[in-house]
C-alpha cells in the first residue's frame, strides 16, 4: 500500500535526486480480529553521503540518543557508547506513547557497510526485527532503507493497537530518525559521531 504523506521535503513519490523517496507500509488494513500478516514498515530515502558513513551513523549510540531526543532515549545498559557491532546489545530507556519504558535489542546481523539488524531481546513488543540497509545509489550517495516488522503484545488487543495507532506511530518515529541520519550525513556534523 502506498502511503501519501509529506516527508523529506516532498510528497512521497517525488523524485529526490534521481530516486524516489518512498514510504511503504505492507500491513494489511483488515480487521484486527483476523490473523493478518505481521505489520511491516518499509522506508527508503536517498542520502547524499557514502554508505559507510550512513551505516556507522545508524549504529552510533551517541547519534541514536541525539536523533531520538523527542522520546528522551538514553542507553542505560549494555553498550552505552560508541558503535554497535555483531552480538552487541543495548538497553534503551525512552518515553513512547506517554509511558517510560525500557527495551533491549541485540545486533543479530552485521555486514558493514551494507546491512545490520537489531532484534528485540526484551521490551514492550511481543517481538521485532529492524533491518537497516545501505545501498550505493545510482549517480552517487546511498539509498537508506529501514524494514521494521513487529508484533504488539496482548494478543487480539495488541493486534487492534497495531491496526489503530501503533503502526502509524512507529512509521513516524522511524521516518524522523531517517531524516536525522540524512541531515547529519549530508553535513559535517557526522564527524561528531563517527571517525573519518
Amino acid at each position: 500500500m502506498r502511503v501519501s504523506e509529506k516527508l523529506w521535503g516532498g510528497t512521497v513519490g517525488d523524485n529526490c535526486g534521481g530516486l524516489t523517496a518512498a514510504v511503504e507500509d505492507s500491513i494489511s488494513l483488515v480487521s484486527p480480529l483476523t490473523r493478518s500478516p505481521v505489520p511491516r514498515i518499509d522506508l527508503a530515502i536517498h542520502v547524499a553521503a557514502p554508505p559507510d558513513r550512513c551505516f556507522d551513523l545508524a549504529r552510533s549510540v551517541e547519534f541514536h540518543v541525539r536523533s531520538t531526543s523527542s522520546t528522551r532515549e538514553q542507553a542505560v545498559a549494555g553498550v552505552t557508547h560508541g558503535l554497535l557491532g555483531l552480538g552487541d546489545s543495548v538497553t534503551w530507556r525512552a518515553r513512547h506513547l506517554g509511558v517510560t519504558q525500557e527495551l533491549t535489542s541485540r545486533i543479530t546481523v552485521f555486514d558493514r557497510p551494507r546491512r545490520f539488524r537489531d532484534t528485540q531481546v526484551q521490551g514492550a513488543f511481543r517481538r521485532f526485527d529492524h533491518d537497516h540497509y545501505f545501498e550505493p545509489a545510482p549517480g552517487g550517495g546511498t539509498v537508506l532503507r529501514d524494514v521494521f516488522d513487529f508484533e504488539a503484545p496482548l494478543g487480539l488487543l495488541g493486534r487492534f493497537a497495531e491496526w489503530l495507532f501503533l503502526t502509524a506511530y512507529m512509521r513516524r518515529f522511524l521516518s524522523e530518525r531517517a531524516l536525522e541520519i540524512k541531515s547529519t550525513a549530508e553535513s559535517t556534523d557526522w564527524t561528531k559521531y563517527v571517525r573519518a
